[in-house]
């Protein structure tokens, strides 16, 4: 028998089109959009975590002082420069005394006339009271000699008299005196706040220390209170140190913490936290804390140099815990992918505290033994078939 022309022809183009239609049906569903996605997967597990918090901060001298001058004046001397260690009472700067040194001179001198006054008045007060004792003695013996009518009524009168004008001569030397000695001690007083602003003048470091800024030279004329010098204790460094506000909960005083300094190639250094701040950041949303080296670092880091802070925080209770990369937004909503019978399907889920390793604790949505997408190689649907393996590479692919 044989076979038509337009029957061999088909034969022909289905011998062709079968192989290319399986071929493509292949590709499609083991490479193409219909394909499984590969994914890594875990196992939802019950146990504590220790959370940690991260912050970013920078080296900050606990005590900082600025000296100058208690009244304006202009800077006579500078004997310290920055980076310069200095001792308590140490000189660091003279202002110019103008006219203080010649006021202090003019005042020694009324001094000394004052103590001499004294001691004229003295010799006065000895003098009217060897009078008045005179004439006291006189009256007595005049009075004797009346009763006796030895002497007469007016002479005995003129011996009161005397004895009252004798009496009111010491009251005048005595309060001449007086006078005198109250001269001495304003001059005095008026002489000691002269010498007290002569040494004001002269400014020494309060403790030991570093300078740390120099802000004027020799001429400059400086108000009442500028800093001339300013210098930093660096046995008493810290960390001002910035924790978000959204994971600083259990932040409290006396924790223990780990400070990485740029310059120290981010060598964990212990420390522990100092002292929280009442005031937060509101614009960065962030509150503030002192972080205290439990041991200083060597060489001692510049003030102003960025530290990283990790502060170790209490365990918490045993939760259902995953990995925070499994987390994804599903029409707004957090919730992880979960696998069961080889298909997935959307579990929303309410988190609760993290770790710096990456496990997040899941509050409700899961529980233990759940299995879960953690990775995939492409974002992931309901409809999605899943190929589960144990490859990274196969993520990528």
């Amino acid at each position: 028998m044989k076979v038509p022309a337009v029957s061999r022809r088909t034969l022909m183009l289905l011998a062709v089109s079968i192989p290319i239609v399986a071929t493509f049906g292949y590709v499609v569903l083991r490479s193409g959009p219909l394909a499984p996605v590969a994914v890594m997967t875990a196992t939802v597990e019950t146990r504590t975590i220790s959370p940690a918090l991260f912050g970013i901060g920078t080296v900050d001298a606990r005590f900082f002082y600025k000296i100058g001058p208690t009244i304006a004046g202009r800077i006579d001397q500078i004997y310290g420069d920055v980076g310069d260690k200095v001792r308590a009472g140490q000189v660091l700067a003279e202002m110019d005394p103008v006219d203080l040194d010649e006021r202090i001179a003019a005042l020694d001198a009324i001094i000394r006339r004052a103590e001499a006054s004294i001691k004229a008045a003295e010799a006065q007060v000895e003098d009217a009271s060897a009078r008045k004792n005179y004439a006291v003695t006189q009256q007595r013996r005049y009075d004797a000699l009346r009763t006796t009518n030895t002497v007469s009524e007016v002479a005995v009168e003129t011996k009161r008299q005397d004895s009252q004008l004798a009496l009111a001569a010491l009251s005048a030397a005595q309060s001449n005196l007086a006078a005198a000695e109250q001269d001495l001690q304003r001059n005095r007083a008026d002489r000691n706040g002269l010498v007290k602003q002569r040494e004001n003048l002269v400014l020494r470091a309060p403790v030991d220390g570093v300078i740390a800024a120099r802000n004027a030279e020799p001429g400059t004329t400086m108000v009442a209170g500028q800093a001339v010098i300013e210098m930093i204790d660096p046995a008493n460094l810290w960390i001002n140190a910035r924790f978000d506000q959204l994971a600083a909960t259990g932040l409290r005083r006396g924790l223990q913490s780990q400070i990485s300094l740029r310059s120290h190639g981010g060598t964990a250094i212990p420390g522990r936290i100092s002292r929280l701040e009442v005031l937060a950041d509101p614009v960065t949303e962030e509150n503030l804390a002192k972080v205290e080296f439990e041991t200083l670092p060597e060489p001692l880091p510049s003030i102003g140099e960025l530290a990283e802070v990790t502060v170790a925080l209490p365990e918490l209770p045993a939760l259902p815990v995953i990995s925070n990369a499994a987390i994804l937004i599903v029409d707004g909503k957090a919730g992880v992918w979960k696998v069961e019978g080889g298909k997935i399907y959307f579990s929303p889920v309410q988190v609760g505290s993290s770790d710096l390793n990456g496990d997040i604790q899941v509050m409700e949505g899961l529980r233990a033994g759940d299995e879960i997408v953690v990775h995939s190689a492409s974002r992931l649907t309901s409809m999605n078939r899943i190929h589960i393996t144990d490859n990274p590479a196969e993520l990528f692919k």
